[in-house]
């Protein structure tokens, strides 16, 4: 099992902000920018302790919770494009992680599914997003962390919206 990675002291990052002086880097744009890129990093150095790319976790989270899809169906179900879903598959799969398969009923499809490699990484994918959670809140009440994420989850919908995200796009715990 791949320990956690000790905490790191928290330092005031500014660089997250515009090249503006005048911005103050604790407005909520400027500490939005740095809570999103810390999250970011941490969450991309813990995944590559296990061979993971940022994303590749969400696409076997959602192979598990929804098991073999078809390869347009999961893209659909992350948000992403057929692309980004075809890049990430191909690293999983070279990885060992996912096999594709033709549909029976039409070979133009390929339907995505874990292998048993990938099956394994259930609980270290598990124990990531806790990792992740427990550094997030650290130091926050359980009424402190009920209230971020509900501001956060009024955040996210304003800004879907500007970015035409669907309305009903998924929180994705980290």
């Amino acid at each position: 099992m791949v320990r956690p990675a000790m905490m790191e002291p928290l330092v005031h990052d500014t660089t997250a902000c515009s090249v503006s002086r005048e911005e103050d880097p604790d407005s909520l744009s400027c500490l939005m920018a740095a809570a999103s890129r810390g999250h970011r990093v941490l969450h991309a150095a813990l995944l590559a302790e296990i061979g993971l790319y940022p994303g590749q976790d969400r696409v076997l989270i959602a192979l598990w919770e929804n098991g073999p899809q078809f390869q347009n169906k999961l893209a659909a179900i992350l948000g992403i494009d057929m692309s980004t879903m075809t890049k990430s598959l191909q690293r999983l799969e070279r990885g060992g992680l996912v096999g594709r398969s033709p549909c029976p009923t039409n070979r133009r499809l390929s339907i995505v599914s874990t292998t048993p490699k990938g099956d394994a990484l259930r609980p270290e994918v598990r124990r990531i997003a806790d990792e992740v959670q427990r550094r997030l809140t650290h130091g926050l009440t359980p009424e402190q962390v009920e209230t971020l994420c509900s501001l956060l989850a009024v955040v996210r919908n304003n800004t879907c919206r500007e970015a035409m995200c669907p309305p009903d796009a998924p929180a994705v715990a980290h």
